[in-house]
Parts: structure tokens; sequence; C-alpha cells
């Protein structure tokens, strides 16, 4: 499927574009500023189209990488607006960060348009997008994955089938919630490394040869509660009472710590439900619990030594 319309040359976007008209795909590419567009004249297998509507013209497969979830519905559920004007049994590929409401919405829409939708979000930085790169969590019916991939792998490196529809969305927002959260813990790190006068090398040194970095999913979860062993290798209480010590260190250096507050809290609803001698790895189960929702169990995955 070489016949591509193309919407959205945003920062990502328009590296990705520019990978596939590389590797000999037929682009119709549009964006609301034409700027992005003039990078396509170069290529004599690409054209600037008028509308979103035009660059799905005669598409087999239409990919949208657009900022957010207005955006998109305005581009592709308005009356008259891209769905509506898909040719039958073509693939409609989203690849924006959006909700998974919008998702499903888009799904439902081209589905009664006689047509495949996919949610293949991205993974990785604007610099991976440069160099082909990606990563994409993708949501497809598996025949519609197979057909769609060869235009994947021409703009990135690893493609994950996440299952059907909507997987792709919400796969992407499991990712960014925990590499966000993950971001705000480093920063507080690092503050905490300077309020105490450390060498930020050494403590490097330090975090990259512990589970701080080699990871929590990679190493003990994946060891411990994920096979269903919460026996205390490291119990909730211990971790409780670290969170306490280095809450009451960073206070006396006026360094503040949100995350590790929001953490030691968290943990204290464990231990004042009982958990407190389970390992804390624990705590996924405890959640799940609280969450009325099942407790993650490992089928066959691989773990770290």
């Amino acid at each position: 499927m070489k016949k591509v319309g193309f919407i959205g040359l945003g920062r990502m976007g328009k590296s990705m574009a520019l990978n596939m008209a590389r590797k000999g795909f037929e682009l119709a590419v549009y964006d609301i500023n034409d700027e992005p567009m003039r990078a396509f004249t170069e290529f004599n297998s690409c054209r600037q189209a008028a509308t979103a509507n035009d660059a799905a013209k005669d598409a087999e497969i239409t990919i949208t990488v657009l900022p957010g979830p207005a955006e998109l519905e305005s581009v592709a559920l308005a009356a008259g607006g891209l769905i509506d004007n898909l040719s039958e049994n073509t693939i409609l590929m989203d690849q924006s960060t959006v909700l998974p409401e919008t998702t499903d919405r888009l799904a439902e829409a081209t589905h009664a348009r006689g047509c495949h939708f996919v949610d293949a979000p991205i993974g990785r930085l604007a610099s991976h997008a440069d160099a082909g790169e990606c990563l994409f969590m993708v949501g497809a019916e598996p025949e519609i994955f197979d057909k769609i991939k060869p235009a994947l792998e021409a703009m990135g490196t690893t493609i994950l089938h996440c299952g059907g529809p909507g997987a792709g969305t919400r796969s992407k927002l499991v990712n960014n919630f925990l590499a966000i959260a993950s971001c705000q813990l480093n920063a507080e790190c690092m503050a905490l490394i300077k309020g105490f006068g450390l060498n930020i090398e050494k403590s490097l040194d330090v975090i990259h040869g512990t589970t701080a970095t080699n990871g929590q999913l990679k190493v003990n979860y994946a060891t411990k509660v994920l096979t269903g062993d919460i026996e205390p290798g490291f119990a909730i209480d211990l971790a409780h009472k670290d969170l306490t010590l280095i809450i009451e260190s960073a206070n006396k250096d006026n360094i503040p710590m949100p995350m590790a507050a929001a953490a030691r809290e968290s943990v204290s609803l464990a231990r004042a439900a009982g958990w407190g001698g389970k390992d804390f790895s624990g705590l996924a189960d405890f959640w799940c619990e609280m969450a009325g929702v099942e407790r993650p169990r490992l089928k066959n995955y691989p773990s770290s030594d």
C-alpha cells in the first residue's frame, strides 16, 4: 500500500512523512501551514494537497498526526470532514496522542464508513523521528496490522502490536504517565543530590547500579509481584520508613519533594490496609485491589537477572 495521505506536518509528522517519501511512498501531504509542505517539492512522488480531504483522495492509507483531540475531531469527525470522504475499504491511521474516547469515536465512524481504523501513537523523541527510529504502539485488527506495517517500518524501527483498535492510544497513555512521573521523580532526585552536597557523577553511579534505574518493571516487579510472589524482600513498612527519612532530611534543607510526599501517603494507605509486611512491589496488587481490577500477573515474559 504505497499511496498515502499524510495530514499534520508538525515537528514529528514532517520528519515521519519525509522518511516515507525517501522510502518511495507516494504522498499527498497537508498541513494548515504551507511552510512544512514545501520540504516535499523535491520528491516527484509527493504532492501538496489543498485540504485534509484532498490529501485523503485516492489514498490507500490516510495518516493523521495532529496536536490533540480537538484538532483531530475537527478534521476527522466534522460533517463533511475526513472520514466522510474516505474511499471504501481504505485505512485511516491516527498517530496523534488523544483521549481513548476520541480514538473509539474515530474507530466507530471509520468502520461505519466501510473503512478500517488503526491507532498508532508515537513513542520516542523528535530526534528519533528525524532518523526514522520511532517506536509505534499499534491498535489494529491483525489483518490490517499486516497491511500498515510497511508504512510504519518506513518511519520507525520498533512496531508493537498492542491489540485491536484503541489499544495503541491506551498503551501510549500508560507509557507517558510513567515517563512523565519518572521525570518529576528524577527532578526531585537531582535537587536532593545537590541539596545534600553530593557529587552528581558518583550519585549517578550508585543509582545506575541499583533498580532505581535498572527498573522496577524489569527486575523487581518481573521477579516478585508479577509472578504472584509478594513475600517481603523489601517490605512496604521499610519503604514507608525510608520515604519518611527522605522527606524529613529534605525538609531540613528546604528541598521540596511533592512526589516523595505523595508516594509516602500512597504507601501509608497500603500499610493502613494491612499490607505493611508485604514486598514493596506488592503495591501493584494493593492498587489493583483499590481500583477493583484484576491483579497483574505475567504469563511468559523474560525477566532481567
